[in-house]
Formats: C-alpha cells, sequence, structure tokens
C-alpha cells in the first residue's frame, strides 16, 4: 500500500520539477564522463545524486499536503453544501464566491448564476435575485430587526418576506487571513418561518385561554375589592383580604401572559411620540413614588444636564421604567435606595438609563437567565413568594422594539445595576413589530 501510494505521488504534477530535473543529469553526467577526470565525474554524479533527492523527497512533501489539503477542502465542501442553514460567502466587492443548497432554496437562486457574480442593490429590481440581493443589503430589505450592536461583528438581523411568507435569521461574520486582512464576508441564513407559525399557535392558544379567563378574574376581583370595604368581623376580613390579594396575583399573571403572546405575535401596538427622557422618567417615578415610601426605601432620580429628545412610546417603555424600578424597591434591604440616572452616551447616538439599587442581588451563575421566561432567581422566590417571572422577558422584548439594549450587573447581597439604552435617532428604531421567538 506504502509502496502503491509513493507511485502515485510520482505521478503528481508537483513532482514535474524531479521529471525535469533528471533526465538533464543524465545528459551533463554523460558530457561530463567524456571531459573529466574520474574523480571529479564521482564527485559531480554526487552533487546531482544529492540535488535529485532534495527535489524528489521536497516534491513528495508538496504533493501529499496539497493532497491532504485537497481532502479536506472536499470535505469541508461536502458539510458546506449539506447544510441545513443556507450559506453565503462574496468578497469585499459583494462577488458571490460560493452559495449552498439551503441558501440557494431559500433566495431562488441557482449557484451557476451567481457564482463570480458581483451584486449590487441594483439587482434588487430582479425577481430573480430580489431576496438574495436583500439578504446581502439588509438596508433595502422590507422588514429587518437587529439582534446585535451595529458595527460589531458578528451582525444578526431578523428578515421578514412575503409572497411566500418567510421568517430568516441572518448571521455575517468577516473574514480574515492570519494577519487579520479581511478578504470578504459570509452570511449563516436559517430559515425560522417553521419555528415563528409554531409560536404563533402557541401563542394564540395562550391568548385565547388568557381572554377567556381574564373576564371572570376580574370579576371576582372586583367582588373580592367590594367586600374588602364592608365592615365585617377580623376573621372574615383576613380572608377576604387574602381572596383579594389571590386575585390580584392570578389576574396579573394573566395579562402578562397576554402582553407576552402580543409581543412574540409583533400585535403589541406601539405609538411612539417625542418627548424629553427625564420628562418621561419624572412621571413615571412620581406613580411609583407612594410605593416607595410604603416599603421604606429612599428613590432618586438624577437627570441629565440637558434635555435629550427621544422617539418612544411613554406607555410601553413607562412598563420598563416602573417594573424595574418596582423590582428594585420591591427585593431592596430594609431603608435601602434606589436611583434612577439619566445620561447621554459619549459619541454614540443613545441615551442610558441605569436603575441602581441597594438590595439582594442576584448570583452570578443565574444572571444568562435573567430576561427569559418564567425565570425568577432561588433568592428572589426567598423574599417574594408571588410572581410570574415574566416582567423582565416583557421588559427586553419592549425595550428592544424601541431599538434600545438592556443588560444588568449584580453582586449577591449588595445590590444591582439595570442598564437601558434607547436610541436619539430614530431611524435607528426598527420600522415595525416582528415576532419572534424567545432568543
Amino acid at each position: 500500500m506504502v509502496s502503491g501510494m509513493k507511485t502515485s505521488y510520482l505521478k503528481m504534477p508537483e513532482m514535474r520539477p524531479f521529471w525535469y530535473f533528471l533526465p538533464l543529469a543524465i545528459v551533463v553526467l554523460g558530457i561530463n564522463s567524456f571531459y573529466l577526470e574520474p574523480i571529479w565525474i564521482v564527485i559531480s554524479a554526487g552533487i546531482f545524486i544529492v540535488m535529485g533527492s532534495i527535489i524528489l523527497l521536497n516534491g513528495v512533501r508538496i504533493a501529499r499536503l496539497n493532497g491532504e489539503i485537497k481532502i479536506e477542502r472536499n470535505e469541508l465542501g461536502s458539510i458546506m453544501a449539506n447544510l441545513l442553514d443556507g450559506l453565503i460567502a462574496y468578497d469585499q466587492n459583494f462577488r458571490i464566491v460560493m452559495i449552498n443548497k439551503a441558501a440557494e432554496q431559500v433566495t431562488g437562486v441557482v449557484a451557476a448564476d451567481v457564482i463570480g457574480k458581483m451584486m449590487t442593490p441594483e439587482y434588487a429590481k430582479d425577481a430573480k435575485f430580489t431576496v438574495l440581493t436583500q439578504i446581502l443589503y439588509p438596508s433595502i430589505a422590507p422588514s429587518v430587526v437587529r439582534r446585535s450592536e451595529g458595527g460589531a461583528y458578528p451582525q444578526v438581523v431578523d428578515m421578514s418576506f412575503t409572497n411566500p411568507t418567510t421568517e430568516l435569521r441572518i448571521t455575517t461574520d468577516r473574514i480574515v487571513d492570519p494577519n487579520g486582512v479581511l478578504l470578504g464576508f459570509v452570511k449563516i441564513i436559517h430559515n425560522r418561518t417553521r419555528e415563528v407559525s409554531m409560536l404563533k399557535s402557541k401563542s394564540e392558544f395562550i391568548e385565547v385561554a388568557a381572554h377567556q379567563l381574564r373576564t371572570p378574574l376580574t370579576s371576582i376581583n372586583w367582588i373580592f375589592e367590594s367586600l374588602a370595604k364592608e365592615t365585617m368581623p377580623e376573621s372574615q376580613k383576613e380572608m377576604v383580604d387574602m381572596g383579594v390579594m389571590a386575585a390580584s396575583n392570578i389576574l396579573k399573571t394573566v395579562n402578562d401572559l397576554l402582553d407576552v403572546s402580543q409581543i412574540e405575535e409583533g400585535r403589541y401596538g406601539y405609538k411612539f411620540q417625542d418627548m424629553d427622557i427625564n420628562v418621561f422618567a419624572e412621571q413615571v417615578l412620581s406613580e411609583i413614588m407612594p410605593y416607595a415610601q410604603e416599603m421604606g426605601i429612599k428613590l432618586y432620580l438624577k437627570k441629565s444636564a440637558n434635555p435629550i429628545p427621544v422617539s418612544i412610546d411613554p406607555q410601553k417603555l413607562g412598563i420598563v421604567l416602573s417594573n424595574l424600578v418596582s423590582n428594585a424597591i420591591k427585593y431592596n434591604i430594609e431603608n435601602g435606595e434606589v436611583t434612577v440616572e439619566i445620561e447621554q452616551q459619549v459619541e454614540k447616538p443613545y441615551v442610558e438609563m441605569s436603575i441602581r439599587d441597594t438590595g439582594i442581588g442576584i448570583p452570578a451563575e443565574e444572571m444568562q437567565r435573567l430576561f427569559t421566561k418564567f425565570f425568577r432567581a432561588d433568592n428572589a422566590q426567598k423574599t417574594v413568594a408571588d410572581g410570574t417571572g415574566l416582567g423582565l422577558y416583557i421588559t427586553k422584548n419592549i425595550v428592544r422594539r424601541h431599538g434600545g439594549d438592556i443588560w444588568a450587573e449584580s453582586q449577591l447581597n449588595r445590590g444591582s445595576v439595570f442598564h437601558i439604552t434607547i436610541p436619539t435617532d430614530p431611524t435607528l428604531i426598527p420600522p415595525q413589530e416582528m415576532s419572534f421567538s424567545e432568543e
């Protein structure tokens, strides 16, 4: 087998220098045999043998390495071709260098028609290349929601298309050489159409069930609240108070489920308007102040030095700030503090609101799950038994719909800081709501 492999190497193109050298060496040695003394003939023959051996071994080594590279390239090509996600690679001039079968199915193009073609935005006018062009140039796509920070790689966006209805998540990353020189880009296209369809079905079921529950629960809550105002023995009043609290908690859970289903279907309904973020925060905190005083928590607002105009839905973003400040009060220590600070980010078109508390904090191992559905940290459940675990999930998605971001920092038993960014440039706000699954 080894002998067969060596023989196959001798037939490869990398061995041509050796085969050119061999007859030349024989001819030169033949001529030398007529004109040189025997000792010089032996020396020159030795030199040619050494040179020939070096050329032969080097040729075999190169042939073996090239063979391994070809095998790896074929394996990689086979993997890429059979990926379930679409894959498109292109250079800095948007010239397509590779497109796999899954990408062909999503875009409706044939690889032979686009490989080597320099794609420009004008190709979007050709129905044959519309989807491909919009994937390459998201700014001309009909509906786009950015899922990553602009300018940072990898970039992640969600795109929605109609006729037929298609939901795509597209991840773009750079291709660089070992020295960090940019060679091009690669886009990974994940078709989420079926996932989003299943999500809508689930959300529709939750919404119908929640609607059916909300009406009788509202009546029950009203009955208990009415009874609480009546004069009655202390033992009965205690039972009525428990009923008021239980009915209120269940009604809040139902309302949160309705909010989640509408958010995930892209039907939450936003009404944006221009206003100063300082005025907005002042209005929200004035409504929460009585609750803070009742709980014995000091509530402060540090406004920015100058007015900062933003485009927001004050009712929806009010839910965000109210949720975060209420949590900061609820999970605080006795005589604790909550500080809301507003400041313009340096050299960025965003305003940042931070909500800092002196509360119980969040365990480090649970921070990654903080903004997922139905999650409540263990220490939070011990402090306050009631809660749906939906508030921060709703909060995150409202902030994302505003084109902003939210994250948290925390030290156990020392307190937490929640950060919200909201764009001051209205063009950074997604043009419309989109349905999506939990990230």
